[in-house]
C-alpha cells in the first residue's frame, strides 16, 4: 500500500469518532432556513435517523459525499433516516448552485460559526454527525469517512429501530 494512503487511512480512522453510550450527548437543536426559505429544526426530526453534515462548495471531500447522501435519502428515508446539510460557506448562491447541480434529497441550510461550535467546533470539513431518533449524537465522523461502513451501519441501525 502506498505510505502516504496509509497514512491518510491512519488519520482518518483515527478521526471518525463513536461515542460509548453513556458518553452520548444531545445534539444542540436548531432553527435554521433551508434554501427554499423554510424553517427547519433539528427537533423536527425527532424519531428518526438523522445524518447532519456540515461541509462547504469548495471542499473536494464534502463534494465528493453529496451524491451518496442524496441516495441515502432516497432509499432509506422511508425508513425514518435524514440528511440535513449544514453549509458553512459565506455566501449563499454558491450553495444554491451546487444544490441544484447535484440535485439533493435533503434540506441544506445556511450555518455559521456559532452553530459550529455547539456542536464542539467544525475545524476542518467535512464533519458529519449521527444522531439518534432520541436526539443523540452517536458518531462524529471528521474528514473523509469511508462511506460504505456508514451507509451499513445506517442500514444497521434503521434494522435495529424497527418494532
Amino acid at each position: 500500500m502506498n505510505p502516504h494512503r496509509l497514512l491518510l487511512t491512519a488519520i482518518l480512522f483515527v478521526s471518525t469518532l463513536t461515542l460509548p453510550a453513556q458518553q452520548k450527548t444531545a445534539a444542540p437543536n436548531f432553527t435554521l432556513t433551508s434554501l427554499e426559505g423554510k424553517p427547519v429544526r433539528l427537533s423536527d426530526y425527532r424519531g428518526k435517523l438523522v445524518l447532519l453534515n456540515f461541509w462547504a462548495t469548495w471542499c473536494g471531500p464534502c463534494i465528493a459525499e453529496i451524491p451518496r447522501f442524496s441516495t441515502w435519502q432516497t432509499k432509506f428515508g422511508p425508513q425514518g433516516f435524514q440528511v440535513l446539510g449544514v453549509s458553512m460557506d459565506d455566501d449563499k448562491a454558491p450553495v444554491q448552485k451546487a444544490a441544484r447541480k447535484f440535485q439533493l434529497t435533503y434540506p441544506v441550510v445556511m450555518g455559521d460559526e456559532h452553530l459550529g461550535e455547539r456542536y464542539g467546533g467544525v475545524l476542518g470539513l467535512p464533519v458529519t454527525y449521527l444522531i439518534s431518533p432520541e436526539g443523540k449524537i452517536l458518531a462524529r465522523y471528521q474528514g473523509e469517512t469511508d462511506l460504505n461502513q456508514l451507509e451499513k451501519r445506517i442500514a444497521t441501525l434503521l434494522a435495529a429501530k424497527k418494532p
